[in-house]
């Protein structure tokens, strides 16, 4: 079953349940997705749906703070209910651990010795584990190796 037939799915039984943060949640990642498809006049492949949630799920992180600003429990708490139901459907995330393993192995590969290289390093990590971690955490992990 493909990633947009599960959505669907779990669409309809969220209507059935009348969870209406789970169902909402879901048709606004799917007409993100439908959105993608009639711009670049293609089908989404799995993996380019998990694109398309893994940004949804940053848009969400990138607004917490000023829900936090504001004060906004009820936003906060439903926001993050969002990015819960979200992340069900990435792969699961690597630890940390896991994650500067893999870097010191990029950074190896790639001969990578000063900060000017990161660029490369960023792209190859980003490829390697792709919907497994955010670049911003893959970024903070490189620097941190590259300035050591």
């Amino acid at each position: 079953m493909s990633l947009k037939e599960l959505l669907m799915q779990d669409m309809k039984t969220a209507m059935k349940e009348k969870d209406q943060v789970r169902k909402n949640t879901i048709q606004l990642v799917r007409s993100a997705i439908l959105q993608e498809e009639k711009d670049n006049h293609i089908e989404l492949s799995d993996d380019q749906v998990l694109d398309v949630i893994a940004s949804q799920v940053k848009r969400r992180k990138t607004s917490l703070p000023e829900f936090e600003k504001s004060g906004r429990q009820d936003l906060i708490d439903e926001l993050i209910n969002e990015i819960e139901i979200l992340m069900a459907y990435l792969p699961s995330q690597m630890t940390d651990e896991e994650l500067e393993k893999v870097i010191s192995e990029v950074i190896v590969e790639l001969g990578a010795t000063s900060i000017k290289d990161m660029g490369k390093v960023m792209g190859a990590t980003s490829v390697k584990v792709k919907g497994q971690a955010d670049n911003k955490r893959i970024s903070e992990i490189v620097k941190k190796q590259l300035n050591s």
